[in-house]
């Protein structure tokens, strides 16, 4: 039986796992959590990357449904939910009553939210701009349509790979 590798070049996988180390790199090495660190934050004001996810789309919405915010992330429901309850629990956000309808609950940004988001923010624009600093214009935009498509083709890698799964 002939697998999908079987046609591929050498070239290919070695690019494939070149690729596959930086990934790796990026969400496990040794520079990662200090990384995480600068850009986070260490002590009381700290916060974790998925709490500044949520944050980066509560901040620019007055409120939202819990259903908004698990489409955003990605994320079922009840991840969603519990989410929320640590945002809440550390008052990054805070429940809203919705005008309409009492038994909708929505979600918004608490004032420290806003300030923590706006901290992180700032300390993440920075780090990436200084990374970004060592490519030329050029490269820098080339590094962002490449980086987007990358990001878009793991959707769809994913997705595809799932819908298989699911007719076998």
């Amino acid at each position: 039986m002939k697998t999908q590798t079987d046609s591929v070049s050498d070239t290919d996988l070695e690019v494939a796992m070149r690729v596959g180390i930086a990934w790796r790199e990026l969400r496990r090495g040794a520079m990662a959590s200090d990384v995480r660190d600068v850009i986070y934050g260490v002590g009381g004001s700290a916060i974790e990357p998925g709490q500044m996810d949520a944050l980066d789309l509560l901040v620019t919405v007055p409120s939202c449904r819990m259903s908004e915010l698990a489409e955003y992330l990605h994320i079922d429901p009840s991840s969603a939910t519990r989410a929320v309850q640590r945002l809440v629990k550390d008052n990054l956000v805070e429940h809203v009553a919705h005008e309409g309808d009492g038994r909708v609950v929505y979600i918004a940004a608490s004032e420290r939210g806003r300030r923590i988001h706006g901290e992180v923010a700032a300390r993440r624009r920075t780090i990436l701009l200084r990374v970004l600093s060592d490519f030329s214009e050029d490269e820098r935009q080339q590094f962002a349509e490449l980086f987007e498509r990358f990001t878009a083709s793991i959707d769809t890698a994913v997705t595809e790979t799932i819908r298989k799964r699911r007719h076998h």
